[in-house]
């Protein structure tokens, strides 16, 4: 049979969605001698993922409001057996079978945490995309809920399959460790956050936590920020500002992929209290480099973290600024969940990913 996989993202972006797509893109053809694969790549993407796949470069770009329509001209060329869209906008027509993947419904959900486009462009295809799908992976359990309560998706239809942990997360040597964020300027012992700046990950609520810490706690620990500036940064630094913050918070806007996992193995303290996550990558990044994790009790993330974290309400900078200060005080409590982390992460596997959209791939293609 013959798979197509779409990597067109992939061009545009080194976010957690290209980071699934990659895995699988490399992982799947090296672990599969039962089909053959075909990954269909942004006409301009220099880099190839797999040479066990053949490669079809498409004009079509991705996140375009002709996408659909576009697609399924280049697709029906290839006679696929089953086509795999990963970040489930699938082509109209064209192959035999579809599975996609639905890694969140921010959109639907808390409409508030995107950009006008990025509102209207996902509210005009989700529909059509659950309904064309012969099969849905989601990354996680709250996604397979929010399909059914939001889009009425019968559960019969969606695949949780959750994501894995990059093995360059771990614990580090202390030297190595060191020798980075010497380099960075960074002493050990800070709180850390990763992720983009955007309301979703509600950086203005991990500002109030931390100025309420500050009171609590006059010596805590600075703050360290490593991501991208999203929408509405401005605002977000202007609360920072506000709150009389700027001498405890650093932003590494541009930090290098290879610095990240020293960055993690240096941290005191990990903070996600995000609004909505459809996986959070970076929790099971901290947790693999043994950093004890305050998450939000909200969507995946209790069910990514497990009972290694600390979960707090992400409306209440109160509970958050209390967790930091437990988290900070108790060295016992530290450890347990330091211990509780590494132990957690042992269950996502890009192995495990790879088996499992595998499994569903077999299923689709036999029904």
């Amino acid at each position: 049979m013959q798979i197509g996989l779409d990597v067109r993202l992939t061009y545009y972006t080194h976010g957690g969605i290209a980071k699934y797509i990659r895995r699988l893109a490399g992982d799947l053809p090296a672990r599969d001698s039962e089909h053959r694969y075909t990954h269909l790549y942004h006409r301009g993407h220099t880099e190839t993922f797999s040479p066990l796949a053949r490669r079809v470069d498409c004009w079509t770009p991705a996140h375009h409001w002709l996408e659909s329509m576009a697609l399924s001209v280049e697709v029906s060329r290839h006679r696929l057996d089953l086509l795999h869209s990963p970040d489930f906008i699938p082509p109209l027509w064209g192959y035999r079978r579809s599975v996609i993947t639905v890694h969140d419904l921010t959109f639907l959900s808390h409409p508030e945490f995107l950009t006008d486009v990025s509102r209207r462009y996902y509210n005009g295809r989700i529909h059509t995309a659950v309904k064309l799908a012969d099969a849905i992976s989601a990354d996680s359990h709250a996604t397979k809920t929010d399909l059914a309560n939001l889009l009425s998706v019968i559960p019969e239809k969606i695949t949780v399959i959750h994501l894995g942990l990059d093995e360059a997360f771990h614990l580090l040597p202390a030297d190595e460790v060191a020798a980075t964020l010497t380099r960075l300027g960074l002493a050990p012992g800070y709180m850390l956050f990763v992720g983009t700046f955007e309301p979703r990950k509600n950086v203005p609520g991990l500002f109030a936590g931390y100025f309420r810490l500050r009171k609590l706690l006059p010596d805590a620990p600075p703050l360290v920020l490593v991501g991208h500036k999203g929408w509405l940064f401005d605002a977000t630094a202007s609360l920072m500002k506000d709150l009389g913050l700027e001498q405890h918070v650093r932003f590494f806007e541009n930090l290098p992929a290879a610095d990240l996992p020293a960055v993690y193995n240096g941290a005191s303290l990990f903070l996600l209290p995000s609004h909505y996550e459809g996986f959070g990558f970076p929790v099971l990044e901290a947790m693999g480099c043994g950093v004890p994790t305050i998450i939000s009790n909200r969507a995946s993330l209790p069910e990514i973290g497990g009972e290694a974290v600390l979960q707090v309400d992400p409306d209440d900078p109160d509970a958050l600024a209390e967790a930091m200060r437990r988290a900070l005080t108790d060295s016992g409590l530290r450890e347990a969940m330091r211990a509780k982390g590494l132990e957690q992460v042992k269950h996502f596997t890009w192995d495990k990913t790879a088996q499992a959209t595998l499994a569903l791939y077999n299923r689709v293609l036999g029904e």
